[in-house]
């Protein structure tokens, strides 16, 4: 039956068609949310690096703080992933991507312009082994990153229990050296002694980063549900915390973290070897 030459079914035919369209351009647009969080995480590890490159104590903070930018969105990116149902695996790689850029190579970087080249070049000609011995760790740091992020893509999350991670995070081993750099102003290490415990901080991240020991992920908060007013409340104040004093607070926080997985591991194995000899 024709309406004024207009054909129903045809009509209908051509609007499904054009929802059809409408609904995968607004899929593919969708993606674009958590990729940008992605390619702004990758392009914070970048600038990151460049300013390491700069040697003055001000580009050392601006390092240091674009490493925690980058943090902030890589937490955002899986997060937004899959609040909105487009979680990939092309998404999944090219955030390694970005980690291994902002987390591996660029608090490497800083480490070794702001902690390891100063203290070297103040105390020459003996300065070049604390040079070297910082080229070493910090190639040691980048691999142990990568090695961390390779795992983590193949095993995921803790095989114990799901709401932990496998050996420390590769953003929250970046966010402890970056919040010390922060804490600091940026001004570089010119002694060797400070240098060296650098060095070994360096080191006990890489291990930490390979090792098995469980930290916290946070994934199991239901963020989109609603929670009691005292945790609104405990949010707001670390938000201020951080705006306000964002030096101390950030390195409190930093500490705090890699502490208590080191502390909750040996308290779990002292427990079960007790156990053990009881039984």
């Amino acid at each position: 039956m024709d309406f004024n030459g207009i054909d129903p079914i045809g009509y209908d035919d051509h609007e499904a068609r054009r929802s059809k369209f409408r609904g995968g351009r607004l899929r593919r647009g969708i993606y674009l949310l958590p990729t940008f969080f992605t390619v702004a995480n990758m392009m914070c590890g970048y600038y990151a690096i460049l300013a390491a490159f700069e040697g003055r104590a001000i580009d050392f903070d601006y390092a240091a703080i674009a490493i925690g930018l980058a943090f902030v969105c890589d937490s955002l990116d899986g997060r937004v992933a899959r609040a909105m149902g487009t979680h990939s695996e092309f998404g999944k790689e090219l955030d390694s991507l970005a980690d291994i850029i902002s987390f591996g190579i660029a608090p490497a970087c800083l480490a070794f312009a702001w902690g390891i080249h100063a203290a070297a070049a103040a105390n020459a000609p003996e300065g070049i082994h604390l040079a070297k011995a910082g080229w070493v760790v910090g190639f040691f740091y980048v691999a142990c990153c990568g090695w961390r992020l390779a795992r983590f893509n193949i095993q995921g999350m803790s095989s114990t229990d799901k709401r932990y991670f496998a050996g420390m995070p590769t953003p929250l081993a970046a966010s402890m050296l970056a919040s010390i750099v922060h804490f600091n102003g940026g001004g570089p290490v010119v002694e060797v002694g400070a240098a060296v415990l650098w060095l070994l901080l360096m080191v006990a991240l890489g291990v930490l980063m390979t090792s098995t020991v469980r930290y916290y992920s946070f994934k199991d908060v239901q963020w989109t549900k609603r929670q009691p007013s005292l945790a609104f409340l405990l949010l707001a104040a670390l938000i201020a915390l951080i705006v306000l004093y964002s030096k101390i607070t950030l390195l409190v926080l930093a500490t705090v973290y890699v502490v208590q997985g080191v502390t909750l591991h040996v308290v779990r194995t002292v427990r079960h070897r007790m156990a053990t000899r009881h039984a």
